[in-house]
């Protein structure tokens, strides 16, 4: 592929107007009939076939293409390769739908991921491009010498990332197994082979050129049905400015709803549930066993009676579906009991900002906002994969240029989540909620197949109230076009984009994994004369490992989207931030300290992240590890402690310790002032 700009700009520009002539091909297909799932069909397997040809087409041998695509992308093509980069299934699929659920207290992700920004433009990019090399172990052991830096920076990096793609292949499991019919597991694999055909072949420079490509299918995919529906609701199909007007008519709909005797009483009902849960867990182990004998009980007296055998099938199921453990009970109950408590809890205002039932609620909420802003900040500039697409501009200039376009790209889609989330949540609440539940719209059942949507009649009045409504945040985006009525063409449009984000994302992401495996441990620590063609051979071996381990993982669903990055963040800020800022603003920082503060940022990161998150790992056998947060801090917060501890050990360790040689001072001289050493 030539990388001239001006063919690019003319490759793209085609590739742009096929796109659009392929989108309005297919809406005159449905208007004569094409049936939604060949719709679906054609959105999944041609636009991988695109991608895939563009990875075969930029296929490389070449050590630098392979790692840094050449440091020949200019700073345009490649802040929009990393907006596609960084625009993941969580940015796609979750924000605007986490937004919809917690209104006010979800712009910490909008305001912190936007705000990392800042922070690689000022602190990071410019001086790891002046750096050069491939990766951002490789700085960490150039800085603090040796390969203890380097070798925990690698953990780091496949741990974060790891946790982060995981995410994303989820992400793709979700929409092939809406939008094509596929078995969630299935759809998984499915998309991890488009995942692999651009990564695998050319390393990043196909990942960077698949990039650009992805980018305008889901900036497109994302904007197109909040338009539509802003024009449908106002007239002016500019939904970031528009919303506003929106937001006032939430506020009417939200009184109405909050004031509805039946909403309260099915929050009352919900309550009591909690509440029966609570006493089920104070009652164990007693409790289990008289749960089995009731049911049991039931059984035998149904079966004596003139009953239909499928309540007596449903009675046994519900029997051998219970906890065989008092310790396995517990977690269970422990789960239907707060997702009963969170069902019945007051309605939480789409504006107001940092709910609470009484002032010290408020401040916990306010704590948590700060708290996630900044590690959110933190591990934006910090995430190894975003790190290194700076390494593939041809000089430091290019690198400041190309954080700029990142940020422009990334803002046409954070300016426009905020407008998805009021628009959907507008459109729920006008014409869902009060609907008769014999009568709802087909997209409620087709997305509960799913098990991304719930309803449940609790107080059997035969009408949706909004407490009996459960979504999970993911389906948010990818509903919009049916919960709106557009033609199922949009929807497959959406589809299309949030496939684009995570397989972007995802590609990026395993690259970065092989990458610190084969350039970081095996030939800079073990085989450092190996040849191009070994190098290669490992990297692509391990790239082909870790998708089927992170497929695997994705395949259990561990968490929602927006959780698992947030884990991510907080993992990669507490890591590499201190060690990062400090090896570059502050030479004293030596081995000892930088080694010190990753291993206990990480550590401290970790441990309250798994303790805060998880009461019991079934997998592993462990129960009972919950512990209350430090603070009200949520997990998604928890490299907050990380990098607060890891900045504080680098300079008491540092300071307790032999300055780095002068060879390393001049090293960090360099990366900082490289015109004294010019001169």
């Amino acid at each position: 592929m030539n990388d001239s700009s001006a063919q690019l700009r003319r490759y793209y520009t085609l590739y742009s107007a096929s796109f659009f002539v392929f989108v309005v091909a297919l809406a005159i297909l449905e208007h004569y009939g094409m049936p939604p799932r060949w719709i679906g069909y054609a959105f999944l397997f041609l636009t991988l076939i695109l991608y895939a040809t563009i990875g075969v087409m930029a296929r490389t041998s070449n050590v630098a293409e392979y790692y840094v695509a050449g440091r020949k992308i200019p700073a345009v093509f490649n802040g929009m390769a990393t907006g596609a980069d960084w625009m993941s299934a969580a940015s796609f699929m979750g924000l605007a739908g986490t937004l919809y659920l917690s209104g006010y207290q979800g712009l910490a992700y909008v305001m912190g991921w936007t705000g990392g920004y800042v922070l690689v433009a000022l602190l990071l990019a410019p001086y790891l491009r002046r750096f050069g090399q491939y990766t951002i172990p490789d700085f960490l052991g150039a800085r603090y010498g040796g390969n203890a830096a380097r070798l925990v920076g690698v953990f780091a990096t496949v741990l974060a990332s790891f946790v982060y793609v995981v995410a994303q292949i989820y992400g793709v499991g979700v929409i092939t197994s809406r939008f094509v019919g596929l078995q969630f597991e299935i759809g998984v694999f499915v998309g991890l082979a488009g995942i692999l055909v651009c990564s695998f072949l050319g390393g990043m420079r196909a990942v960077t050129w698949t990039q650009v490509a992805q980018y305008l299918v889901l900036i497109v995919a994302y904007v197109a049905p909040v338009a539509i529906l802003s024009y449908k609701v106002t007239g002016i199909p500019v939904p970031q400015i528009m919303y506003g007007q929106v937001l006032q008519k939430i506020n009417v709909l939200e009184d109405r709803i909050a004031s509805d005797p039946a909403e309260l009483d099915v929050r009352r009902l919900y309550l009591a549930r909690a509440d029966s849960f609570s006493a089920r867990i104070n009652g164990l182990p007693e409790s289990l066993a008289v749960e089995r004998r009731a049911l049991s009980a039931e059984i035998e007296k149904m079966k004596g009676g003139n009953v239909q055998m499928r309540d007596v099938f449903a009675l046994e199921r519900q029997r051998r579906e219970l906890p065989k453990s008092p310790e396995a009970a517990r977690d269970y109950w422990e789960s239907l009991q707060q997702q009963a408590a969170q069902r019945g809890s007051e309605l939480i205002r789409h504006t107001e900002p940092f709910p609470g039932k009484d002032e010290a609620a408020s401040d916990t909420a306010r704590l948590n906002f700060i708290t996630l802003v900044f590690c959110l900040m933190v591990g934006t500039a910090a995430l190894p994969h975003v790190l290194a697409r700076y390494y593939t501009t041809p000089s430091v200039r290019e690198a400041r240029n190309s954080v700029f376009w990142s940020m422009l790209f990334i803002l046409a889609l954070y300016l426009t989540a905020p407008a998805y989330a009021a628009f959907a949540k507008y459109e729920i609440y006008s014409n869902l909620v009060g609907s008769a539940i014999a009568h709802l719209p087909s997209w409620i059942g087709a997305w509960g197949k799913v098990g991304l949507v719930s309803i449940e009649d609790i107080n059997h009045d035969g009408i949706l109230q909004l407490a009996e409504l459960s979504l999970n945040p993911d389906v948010i985006v990818l509903a919009t076009p049916e919960i709106a009525g557009l033609p199922y063409v949009i929807s497959g449009l959406v589809a299309a984009g949030a496939l684009a984000a995570a397989l972007s994302t995802a590609d990026g992401l395993l690259l970065t994994i092989a990458s610190a495996f084969s350039h970081d441990v095996y030939y800079k620590v073990f085989r450092p004369n190996a040849t191009t063609q070994w190098r290669l051979v490992v990297s692509k071996t391990l790239l082909l490992v870790v998708a089927v381990l992170a497929a695997l993982v994705a395949s259990q669903k561990p968490a929602t989207i927006l959780y698992m990055v947030a884990w991510a963040f907080s993992l990669a800020g507490a890591a590499f931030f201190p060690a990062l800022v400090l090896g570059i603003f502050w030479k004293r920082a030596n081995q000892a300290g930088a080694v010190s503060g990753m291993v206990l940022g990480l550590l401290v990161t970790m441990y309250y992240m798994v303790r805060v998150q998880f009461d019991t790992i079934p997998w592993l056998g462990i129960h009972g590890i919950g512990m209350d947060p430090w603070l009200g801090i949520q997990s998604t917060s928890s490299g907050v402690w990380g990098v607060a501890i890891g900045f504080v050990t680098i300079v008491v360790v540092s300071l307790l310790s032999d300055p780095p040689n002068r060879e390393i001072q001049n090293f960090v001289e360099r990366v900082r002032y490289p015109d004294v050493f010019r001169r």
